[in-house]
C-alpha cells in the first residue's frame, strides 16, 4: 500500500528482470497526471506521484476506486477512535487490501514456479496465507521496530506532556497481525540493525531476519549541475544563516522535542531551522519553539527537492526509525547529515555528517556549531555525502533481494521465478 520509497523495491526487481506483478492500492494513470497539471493542488500532486515511469503499467494491478474507500474507512476509524482507532484502521485496510490481492491471484494469475512474494507489514497476511498453501515462498518487510518503538513513544509522551495525544494505546490486533506475518513468512526483512535487534526482542528468530538497507536514486533532472547546490565556504551571519533542515513527520518519535531544545540553545547563533512535514504535535508545542525555528507543514514529493537545495545541513534526531530514507535523499543533494544511531546505518561520523546520542539537545547543538566554527567542513562533508548516497543504489537492493530469494528457493532466477 502506498508508494514506499518511491517504488524502490519493484523498480529494483524490474531492473533485474525479476518482477512478475506489482499489486498496489493506487496507481496514477494518464488521467490523474493530467488532472494534477490542470489543478495543481497538494492532493492532486500527491496522487499523480503514485506511479513510476520505470515500472510498465502492464505489470501493475491496482484498486484505485477501492483505495478511496479504504482511505475513507481509515479516516472514519481515526475520527471515532483517535490514535487507537487509526491503528485499528490500518489493520482493517490491510485486511481489505490483502483479500483483494487474493481474489485477483485466484482469478487472474498463474503463479510462477519457484515464485517468491515480497510484501510490506500490515497488508500481507491474507495473501501470504494463500500463497504459502500453494508453494510460493514469502518475504515480509517490517518497516518499523513495532512494539519496541511504540513503547518508546509512550514514554516520551509522559515526559513531554501536552506535546502529543496521550491516548496512545496501540491495539493488540496490530501486534497480533504483525506476529502472524512474521510467523508465516519464510524471511522477515528489516532495513536496519536497530530494527533487527528490536524484532529479536519481540521473539523473531535471528535466523529468519535479513537486513536490507533502503536505497535512493535521484531523478536525472535533480542531478543536473544547475540543480545541485555546491556549498561555498562562507561566514554565516544573521542575513546568511546556516540553514538546518528537518524533513519528516513532526512527532515525538522523530525527536522534534530535542531539536527544538537544541535550537533554543542556539538562539543567538546565525542558525535557522526549517521544519518541513506533517505537524502532529500540539499548537502549544509549536508556539513554544524559539524564533529561529519555522514550521512549514507538509510538502509534496515534487516540493521536497527545493527544500534540500535551500538547506546546508540535514538533521535527524530520531528516537526510532526503521531506516529513515531521508538520510540518503539529503546526502544525494549534498547535505551532511546529523543523525542518531537508532535508524539505518548511513552516517560515517565526522566524514559525511555526525552521529549524536538520542535525547541529547546539547550534543545536537554542539554538532551544528561545528559547521559554524569550521567553514570548510560543509564543503568537505557535502562531497563525501554525495559519494555515500551512491552506495545505496537500486542495483544493490535488487541483488540483495534476489540473493535472499535464491536462499529460500534455490531454483529461483529471473522473471519466470518471482512474483
Amino acid at each position: 500500500m502506498g508508494g514506499r520509497e518511491h517504488y524502490a523495491i519493484p523498480r529494483a526487481l524490474h531492473a533485474a528482470d525479476a518482477l512478475n506483478l506489482l499489486m498496489t492500492d493506487y496507481w496514477a494513470g494518464v488521467g490523474t497526471r493530467a488532472l494534477a497539471m490542470a489543478f495543481p493542488g497538494k492532493t492532486s500532486r500527491s496522487l499523480a506521484a503514485r506511479q513510476h515511469p520505470e515500472i510498465p503499467c502492464r505489470l501493475v494491478k491496482s484498486w484505485n476506486l477501492d483505495a478511496f474507500a479504504w482511505e475513507a474507512q481509515l479516516r472514519r476509524m481515526t475520527h471515532d477512535g483517535g490514535v487507537t482507532g487509526r491503528y485499528r484502521g490500518y489493520c482493517e485496510v490491510g485486511r481489505r487490501f490483502g483479500n483483494a490481492m487474493v481474489r485477483h491471484l485466484r482469478s487472474n494469475s498463474c503463479l510462477p514456479e519457484f515464485g517468491v512474494f515480497f510484501g510490506y507489514c500490515t497488508g500481507s497476511l491474507e495473501v501470504m496465507v494463500y500463497l504459502k498453501e500453494r508453494g510460493v515462498a514469502c518475504i515480509v518487510d517490517q518497516i518499523d521496530p513495532c512494539r519496541v518503538e511504540y513503547e518508546m513513544v509512550r514514554a516520551e509522551q509522559v515526559v513531554w506532556k501536552g506535546w502529543e495525544d496521550l491516548a496512545f494505546e496501540i491495539p493488540d490486533e496490530l501486534y497480533e497481525r504483525h506476529s502472524l506475518e512474521w510467523e508465516i513468512a519464510d524471511r522477515v526483512v528489516v532495513n536496519s540493525e536497530w530494527s533487527r535487534q528490536a524484532l529479536i526482542r519481540q521473539g523473531v528468530s535471528p535466523e529468519k531476519l535479513a537486513v536490507i538497507p533502503l536505497c535512493y536514486e535521484a531523478d536525472a533532472e535533480e542531478l543536473k549541475p544547475e540543480m545541485l547546490k555546491f556549498k561555498a565556504t562562507e561566514h554565516h551571519t544573521a542575513e546568511t544563516p546556516l540553514r538546518v533542515l528537518f524533513l519528516g513527520q513532526v512527532v515525538l518519535r522523530k525527536g522534534i522535542q530535542y531539536l527544538v531544545e537544541a535550537a533554543r540553545l542556539l538562539q543567538h547563533e546565525p542558525v535557522r531551522f526549517d521544519i518541513v512535514g506533517p505537524i502532529h504535535i500540539s499548537e502549544m508545542a509549536v508556539s513554544s519553539a524559539p524564533s529561529n525555528v519555522v514550521f512549514h507543514g507538509r510538502a509534496t514529493r515534487d516540493q521536497i527537492g527545493n527544500w534540500y537545495r535551500r538547506a546546508d545541513v540535514f538533521v535527524l534526531p530520531t528516537l526510532s526509525d526503521g531506516f529513515a530514507i531521508t538520510q540518503i535523499e539529503a546526502m544525494a543533494n549534498g547535505l551532511p547529515v546529523i543523525a542518531t544511531s537508532n535508524c539505518g546505518a548511513v552516517v560515517s561520523d565526522g566524514v559525511d555528517g555526525f552521529l549524536v546520542a538520542p535525547r541529547d539537545p546539547r550534543a545536537l547543538a554542539s554538532a551544528i556549531c561545528r559547521y559554524l566554527e569550521k567553514g570548510e567542513l560543509l564543503d568537505v562533508q557535502s562531497q563525501a555525502a554525495r559519494v555515500k548516497a551512491g552506495q545505496f543504489s537500486l542495483r544493490e537492493v535488487g541483488a540483495k533481494l534476489l540473493d535472499l530469494a535464491t536462499e529460500i528457493h534455490p531454483g529461483a532466477s529471473g522473471r519466470n521465478s518471482h512474483a
